[in-house]
């Protein structure tokens, strides 16, 4: 029957603290805010924690209770939670790599996973919890039978084994969503860490081929043009032979009838000089 009480003292205050969760983080950023992991209306951990206060003040420590001072269960509430917070953020953070809570915006914090203020404010609500709530639930243990404890407890147990259960299978399917979401992206990243890689490659080869294109058409033009100057060369040493054979033609032509008309007038001084002229400018004409 103790275990039956202490499970249902679990649930209760599980129930609680998701009560007081969501109503702060609801006022905090100002819209509805449904608390912990799993699909119930409870979180676990505050559960836990009450019942190990409920243990370790109750029967642990000598003294009980009542004798104790309010400084000395500040302490081990403000220690012990800090603890419980610490663990619980690491664990479910590895298993379904997720956080519930993240105090990195928090001063004296570590890792964001517990800070000094909100440790403090746990070790008030643990002075709470062992001066007020607990003796007063330990009052209705004895207004409540034995067997009802057993009732309730089996059926909160057989609730709250569904509801993890069924919590696990969710984020679990959603674990393996993002890890195939994370394959994919991963996958899509590498492909275009390949095309960024080889595009320079790529590039270099375009411009080689180019290159080799743009001097295979350089070296064309440099041949053709000197085709085109090779013949021009040849065409103007024709026109030079040909010009040179009709001006020659015309010399001696020329010369000739000069010769044939100089015998008739052998008198004749000033027509005789006038040939001589004639002949000496066509003597002097360049070619």
């Amino acid at each position: 029957m103790l275990i039956a009480q202490y499970f249902t003292e679990f649930m209760f205050y599980s129930f609680l603290g998701w009560v007081w969760e969501s109503i702060y983080c609801t006022i905090k950023e100002k819209h509805w805010q449904d608390r912990g992991f799993l699909f119930g209306p409870y979180c676990p951990i505050y559960g836990s924690c009450v019942v190990a206060a409920e243990i370790l003040f109750g029967h642990l420590i000598p003294g009980g209770m009542e004798n104790m001072s309010i400084l000395t269960i500040f302490i081990i509430s403000y220690i012990g939670s800090a603890i419980a917070e610490f663990g619980t953020s690491w664990v479910l953070e590895k298993r379904f790599h997720a956080r519930w809570w993240d105090y990195s915006d928090m001063p004296l914090n570590i890792q964001g996973r517990i800070c000094v203020p909100v440790s403090i404010c746990f070790g008030f609500a643990g002075v709470f919890c062992v001066k007020v709530l607990i003796p007063f639930m330990s009052g209705l243990h004895e207004t409540i039978p034995g067997m009802a404890y057993e009732g309730i407890a089996m059926f909160l147990a057989a609730v709250f084994g569904a509801d993890y259960a069924l919590t696990e299978a969710s984020l679990n399917a959603l674990l393996k969503r993002m890890e195939e979401y994370k394959a994919d992206f991963n996958e899509r990243a590498q492909e275009t860490y390949v095309r960024i890689s080889e595009a320079p490659v790529e590039l270099k080869e375009a411009v080689h081929e180019r290159r080799e294109e743009l001097k295979a058409i350089g070296e064309e033009i440099r041949e053709k043009r000197e085709t085109v100057a090779e013949e021009r060369r040849v065409r103007r040493e024709e026109l030079a032979e040909e010009f040179v054979r009709k001006i020659n033609g015309f010399q001696k032509s020329n010369l000739k009838n000069i010769k044939r008309f100089v015998p008739e007038l052998p008198e004749d001084s000033e027509a005789y000089d006038k040939l001589k002229d004639a002949v000496s400018k066509l003597k002097n004409i360049r070619y």
